[in-house]
């Protein structure tokens, strides 16, 4: 993208585990990152990336930053703002771009409750923005390619799942945000949500489903997808990481009728996929995030 034609982006959350994704995928794109807001200050990665970048620790100091752009004109104004804050924020933030203006790219979770998303699509219609969800796993070639075999298998062909995903978190991760159910929506939330988007996706809506384990750091259970029987394991507990895993603190593994879909690499670049995307007229909707976001609401009641 000429610099003429490039965006100015805010990053909210510019402190977080993801957030250098989000800055990786302004850049490569051709954008400006602008403007970045974090409670936490440890924010120096912002340099590996712009010297230009105006930082925030209090919202309301963003906020009139933010305003004030607005009122400086197009070619000052924020066009996106980029959303990397807890699940529980994701909601008010997005709120927050679409009232000055700008469209609004949010990590995953959208929101917690699928309720939040019908007010979120009111205001889109409201202020004429949009807003997008980061559901790059949409984009993960081995993702696509599954989803191209079943498509093409006869409609009558139901496959057999298996879902197992383990990354390991410390101490800290229990008495962070994501520690609490009501900020982060549990670990099905907050781990898993991508991965039933994804089967969501290729295999259809939820049909039935039962919990066949449910602890603070583990989850089992099974799926019932219009064309897939899913089981599935989620945990951030480290000693369930199988012996195949030394060496590594996550596993992911995804079987189709016995058969191994390979899909451990090709994680690093999709958040710059997901902004080439959206600026080129695509990317992810509310109604595409809406049936992970109401499964895993369903998985929390």
């Amino acid at each position: 993208m000429s610099k003429e034609n490039a965006k100015n982006f805010a990053l909210i959350g510019a402190a977080g585990y993801v957030a250098p994704r989000h800055m990786k995928a302004i850049r490569d794109t051709g954008n400006r990152l602008v403007a970045a807001l974090d409670p936490n200050d440890s924010v120096g990665i912002l340099d590996s990336y712009s010297y230009d970048v105006k930082f925030f620790t209090e919202f309301e100091r963003f906020d009139r930053h933010a305003e004030k752009l607005r009122r400086m004109g197009e070619e000052h104004r924020l066009h996106y703002v980029s959303i990397a804050s807890p699940n529980y924020l994701h909601d008010a933030h997005c709120r927050f771009a679409l009232r000055i203006g700008a469209d609004a790219i949010c990590e995953k979770p959208l929101v917690l409750n699928p309720w939040n998303v019908d007010a979120l699509q009111e205001l889109e219609q409201e202020t004429g923005q949009k807003i997008y969800n980061v559901l790059q796993l949409r984009l993960h070639p081995s993702i696509q390619r599954l989803k191209k075999l079943v498509e093409a298998a006869p409609s009558e062909k139901h496959f057999k799942v298996d879902l197992t995903y383990i990354t390991s978190r410390g101490p800290w991760y229990f008495n962070s945000w994501k520690g609490d159910v009501q900020k982060s929506g549990g670990i099905a939330t907050n781990i898993g949500v991508h991965f039933f988007d994804a089967l969501l996706w290729i295999f259809g809506p939820a049909q039935e489903y039962d919990i066949s384990l449910n602890e603070s750091k583990r989850m089992k259970g099974r799926l019932e997808l219009r064309r897939a029987t899913v089981t599935w394991h989620l945990s951030v507990e480290q000693r369930d990481l199988p012996e195949a895993a030394i060496g590594k603190s996550t596993w992911r593994s995804l079987s189709l009728d016995g058969d191994e879909i390979e899909f451990s690499d090709g994680f690093s670049d999709l958040h710059t996929a997901i902004y080439s995307e959206i600026l080129s007229g695509g990317g992810f909707r509310l109604d595409d995030a809406r049936d992970a976001i109401d499964f895993c609401q369903k998985l929390r009641v």
